[in-house]
């Protein structure tokens, strides 16, 4: 029989691991008012479109959307916002809502009249499914968003904006373009960047793949040794996120954050404890935009 003392300090130590234990399961959530639609807020407008003859990924054929806020005018170049897995992106019952959020912010001027194109993944010629969605999986998602090269970034800059450029005007003012992306098209908006801080300057990555699925873990190592660029990155994660034999997902974020503040680059990392899922980077979503468009102005 425990005697009284010894058997409070089990209790407690017991009662210690159970709040561990809670602490460690995946949180959940909720999106604030700006994920919501509200009545006199106007609303852009987004249409889907296909790509079919791809010259940087022969034989790949994808889907893109393209959202025109109400405020856009001809005379004027908007801001631009580049979306990988625009699927999941586009979606205003999904986790991210980026329709209705940009509707509530460039209403609220907390972001810059901005066009966005959402980009899908390449499936195979003649194999692009009824409807969008992760299955049946893209064949070339892991080429696209996982390969460290400029590759994506010539598909974005050399095939599918020009495309949206013959309708609607952006601008080319890199400090006015950001990309987005979650898991491995988190690790794809930032390689773009990177890449090509000529076009895009801006990027918000959502449980980003920083991990050995196509070397994406040497990312740290070479910011911390590459001479610095001109960006300003948000990253989110979650405690909860993968570990498998690809890398562990909170690590490798924390890794970037640690080569973004040794550098002294513009970031910040939002660490929580969600999964690998969408749900703490879409509740997030419209401060995170706040954040990363601050202080930028349209040319008049």
């Amino acid at each position: 029989m425990l005697r009284p003392l010894r058997a409070c300090v089990v209790l407690a130590l017991l009662l210690g691991l159970a709040s561990l234990s809670a602490a460690e399961e995946e949180q959940r959530y909720e999106h604030g008012a700006d994920s919501q639609r509200h009545e006199g807020v106007p609303r852009g407008k987004v249409t889907e479109h296909q790509w079919l003859d791809s010259k940087v990924f022969p034989g790949t054929v994808r889907r893109y959307y393209v959202y025109v806020p109400a405020q856009y005018t001809p005379d004027k170049p908007a801001a631009l916002m580049v979306f990988q897995d625009g699927h999941a992106y586009i979606k205003e019952d999904g986790d991210m809502r980026v329709p209705v959020v940009f509707d509530n912010l460039i209403h609220a001027g907390d972001m810059p009249v901005t066009i966005g194109v959402f980009v899908d993944p390449g499936h195979k010629k003649d194999q692009l499914p009824p409807e969008p969605g992760w299955r049946p999986q893209p064949e070339n998602r892991s080429v696209e968003y996982d390969t460290l090269s400029a590759d994506y970034a010539e598909l974005l800059l050399s095939e599918i904006l020009p495309e949206v450029a013959k309708e609607y005007r952006f601008t080319d003012d890199p400090e006015g373009r950001a990309i987005c992306g979650m898991s491995s098209g988190g690790i794809c908006a930032f390689t773009v960047a990177w890449e090509r801080p000529d076009a895009f300057r801006k990027v918000l990555s959502h449980i980003g793949s920083f991990t050995n699925i196509r070397g994406g873990d040497a990312y740290p190592g070479i910011i911390r040794k590459a001479d610095k660029r001109p960006l300003r990155v948000f990253l989110q994660d979650g405690s909860n996120d993968l570990d498998n034999e690809h890398g562990n997902w909170p690590l490798g974020n924390q890794q970037m954050a640690a080569a973004f503040a040794f550098r002294d680059y513009d970031y910040k990392f939002v660490y929580g404890a969600g999964a690998h899922n969408g749900n703490h980077g879409g509740a997030i979503l419209p401060d995170s935009l706040r954040w990363l468009w601050r202080d930028y102005q349209l040319p008049e």
